[in-house]
C-alpha cells in the first residue's frame, strides 16, 4: 500500500497520483465502447448500429451486478487498509473475486433463456432484432469475464493501484480496437465479431488483474484459503454494492424505456441517440474516473479520522469537476456535429438528430461530476442509504418520470431533455444531502472527542460504546 499518497502526499499531488491514471482508465474504457460503435458503423447501415445500440443497457446491466463487488469491495477495503486490517482486505478480496465470477455464471444461464424476451423488452425491431441477437448471444456468453474485467479493476485502486488498473483496462482496448476491423470486415462476420472482440478482450484484461493479485499485490488476494466470509464483511460489501448496482441497473432501465419511447420515431432516432450517448460518455467517464479515482484517499481519511485532509479533497476535486464539465461542454458545442458524424458517416438522418440531441444532452455536463463525487464519497464513507438515495434520484425516479410525461407532451423533444432535467436536479440533491451528512459527522465527531476528554486530573469519560 503506498502510504505517502494517502497521508503525506499534497492534495492536488495525491489526487493526481490517484484520479490520473483512473481518468485515463476511463479514457481507455470510452474507447473500448466506442470501438464497436464505431467499427459497425463504417458498415453504413443503421440496423446495425440500432442492434448494437439496442443491447447496451444489458450489458450494462452485467457491469451493474460487477458493482456490487468492485464498487462494494473497493470502499470496504479502503476502509479497512486506513484502519490497518489487513486480514480482513484480503479476505474481503478474495470473497469479491469469486462472488462476482459465481454471478457471471449466473448470468450466462439466464441470458440465454431469456434472451428474445430481453431484446423485446430493449425495443428491438424486425430490422434490427437478428443483428442485435447475434451481438448479445456473444456478450452473455461472456458475462463473468465482462463483469470480472470491471469489478477487479475497481478492487485493486482501493490499494492505491491505480496505474495498474489502468494498464489492464488498456491492454482490453488496445486488443479489442485491433480485433474489431479483423473480426469485422476481414473475417466478414458484422457485429458477431465487434461482440468476440468484446469478450475476448475483456478475458485478457481479468488475467492480468489475476497476474496482479498473485504476484504484485501485499495487501489483496484471490487465493481460495482466504475465502471466509462473515457478517460484517457481506454487510459493509453490500450496503455500499448494492447501491452502486442499483444506480447502474437504473442506468440500463432508463436507457431501456429510452429505446422503447424512440422506436416510435424510427431506427434512425434510435442509433442517433445511441451515438450521442456514446459521444456524451466521453467526459461523463472521465468526471467518473476522477471521482473514482479519489475514491479510497477518501475512504482512507475518513477511517483514519484526518477530517482537514478530507475536506481539502473534496473541495479540490470538486473544482477539478467542474472546470472539467465546462471545458466538455464548450468543445462539443462546436465540435458535436464531427464528433456525431465520425460514428455515422454519410448517414444525414442520424447526423442531424444526433447534433441537435447532443447540444441538449450537453447542458448538465458541467454540473454532473458533483453528483458523482458526493456519491463516491458517501460509498467511501459507509453511507449506504444516502448513496442509495442519488442513486435512485438521477436514473429513477427524476428520469423515469420525467421522459414519461415529457413524451406525453412535447414529444420527441421530451425524450431528449429528460436526462439533463434529471442531473440538475440530482446535482442539487446531492449537494444538500452531502451538506446535511458532513454536519451530522462533525457533530458526532465532536462529541466523541468531548467525552474523550480529561474530566480532572487523571480522570477521563468513559468511552462511548461503554
Amino acid at each position: 500500500m503506498k502510504v505517502d499518497v494517502f497521508e503525506k502526499d499534497p492534495i492536488p499531488k495525491a489526487v493526481s497520483k490517484l484520479a490520473v491514471p483512473t481518468i485515463l482508465g476511463m479514457i481507455v474504457t470510452i474507447v473500448y465502447n466506442l470501438a464497436d460503435t464505431f467499427f459497425v458503423g463504417q458498415l453504413k447501415d443503421s440496423y446495425q448500429i440500432a442492434g448494437v445500440t439496442i443491447t447496451m443497457p444489458v450489458f450494462m446491466m452485467l457491469l451493474s451486478l460487477g458493482y456490487i463487488f468492485g464498487v462494494g469491495g473497493s470502499s470496504f477495503i479502503s476502509r479497512l487498509l486506513g484502519n490497518k486490517d489487513f486480514e480482513m482486505a484480503k479476505r474481503t478480496s478474495s470473497f469479491a473475486f469469486y462472488a462476482c465470477l459465481a454471478l457471471g455464471l449466473v448470468c450466462v444461464g439466464a441470458g440465454v433463456l431469456l434472451i428474445n424476451p430481453l431484446l423485446t423488452l430493449c425495443g428491438s425491431s424486425p430490422d434490427t432484432h437478428q443483428y442485435a441477437w447475434d451481438y448479445l448471444i456473444v456478450i452473455l456468453l461472456g458475462s463473468p469475464v465482462i463483469m470480472l474485467s470491471f469489478s477487479m479493476g475497481q478492487v485493486i485502486r482501493a490499494e492505491g493501484a491505480s496505474k495498474e488498473a489502468m494498464i489492464g483496462m488498456m491492454i482490453g482496448t488496445v486488443v479489442n480496437i485491433g480485433l474489431d476491423p479483423l473480426l469485422i470486415f476481414a473475417c466478414n462476420m458484422g457485429v458477431t465479431g465487434a461482440a468476440i472482440a468484446t469478450v475476448f478482450s475483456n478475458l485478457l484484461s481479468v488475467l492480468y488483474y489475476m497476474w496482479y493479485f498473485i504476484c504484485k499485490s501485499k495487501n489483496l488476494t484471490i487465493s481460495p484459503k482466504y475465502l471466509k466470509i462473515n457478517k460484517m464483511m457481506l454487510k459493509n460489501v453490500f450496503i455500499i454494492g448494492l447501491p452502486a448496482s442499483v444506480n447502474e441497473m437504473l442506468f440500463s432501465a432508463s436507457n431501456i424505456i429510452l429505446n422503447r419511447f424512440a422506436a416510435g420515431y424510427g431506427d434512425d432516432v434510435i442509433a442517433a441517440l445511441g451515438v450521442v450517448f456514446k459521444v456524451n460518455m466521453f467526459p461523463v467517464l472521465i468526471l467518473i474516473g476522477l471521482c473514482q479515482g479519489v475514491q479510497p484517499l477518501i475512504g482512507y481519511n475518513y477511517a483514519s479520522g484526518d477530517q482537514k485532509r478530507l475536506k481539502g479533497i473534496m473541495k479540490f476535486t470538486g473544482i477539478s469537476a467542474v472546470v472539467i464539465g465546462v471545458f466538455f461542454t464548450i468543445l462539443l458545442f462546436f465540435f458535436g456535429r464531427f464528433a456525431v458524424e465520425a460514428f455515422a458517416p454519410g448517414q444525414e438522418t442520424v447526423i442531424r438528430y444526433g447534433t441537435q440531441f447532443l447540444n441538449v444532452v450537453m447542458m448538465s455536463v458541467p454540473v454532473i461530476g458533483l453528483v458523482f463525487l458526493f456519491t463516491s464519497a458517501f460509498q467511501s464513507m459507509g453511507k449506504g442509504i444516502p448513496s442509495m438515495v442519488l442513486s435512485l434520484s438521477r436514473q429513477g425516479f427524476v428520469f423515469i418520470p420525467t421522459i414519461i410525461i415529457a413524451n406525453a407532451i412535447i414529444g420527441l423533444n421530451g425524450i431528449v431533455y429528460a436526462q439533463p432535467i434529471a442531473d440538475f436536479v440530482s446535482t442539487a440533491l446531492a449537494i444538500v444531502m452531502f451538506i446535511v451528512v458532513w454536519k451530522r459527522e462533525q457533530n458526532k465527531r465532536q462529541k466523541q472527542e468531548v467525552q474523550a476528554e480529561p474530566m480532572d486530573k487523571g480522570d477521563t469519560l468513559p468511552a462511548a460504546n461503554e
